[in-house]
């Protein structure tokens, strides 16, 4: 048997192992769509990735630049998945701003422009029945 870490790992399997993507078709739709990079380059679903290429990863607003340290075997818990690889300081950094950005506006927005809640819901029908 060959040792995994020379022969290397398909792309889109290791992005749904590291639990980016739920599956391994979104995973292989996001690369073949240009949001995924591999050492600065974009690529294609089947391609091996091995332990040190780099990664950067678009998904909705939010960006990753990380580093490949393991190729799994299976897919592992979340608690598990994140030691297979290492994000750069500044990546983590940005997401973190981002979140934070987008919780603030959330909590600006008026309620009128959020989606109605259960509570809202029920006021909503009990009006539209006329009790």
């Amino acid at each position: 048997m060959s040792d995994q870490s020379n022969q290397g790992m398909r792309l889109d399997k290791w992005l749904w192992c590291a639990r980016f993507f739920k599956t391994r078709q979104l995973a292989a739709e996001a690369v073949q769509g240009g949001k995924v990079h591999l050492n600065g380059q974009r690529t294609k679903p089947g391609k091996a990735v091995k332990i040190g290429s780099r990664l950067t990863i678009h998904k909705g607003p939010y960006e990753w630049d990380i580093e490949v340290t393991v190729l799994p075997r299976q897919r592992r818990p979340a608690s598990e998945a994140k030691d297979f690889y290492i994000e750069a300081p500044e990546s983590h950094e940005r997401r973190q701003r981002l979140n934070e950005r987008i919780r603030a506006e959330r909590a600006a927005m008026p309620v009128s422009e959020r989606r109605p809640n259960k509570r809202d819901r029920r006021l909503i029908h009990r009006f539209k029945q006329g009790h």
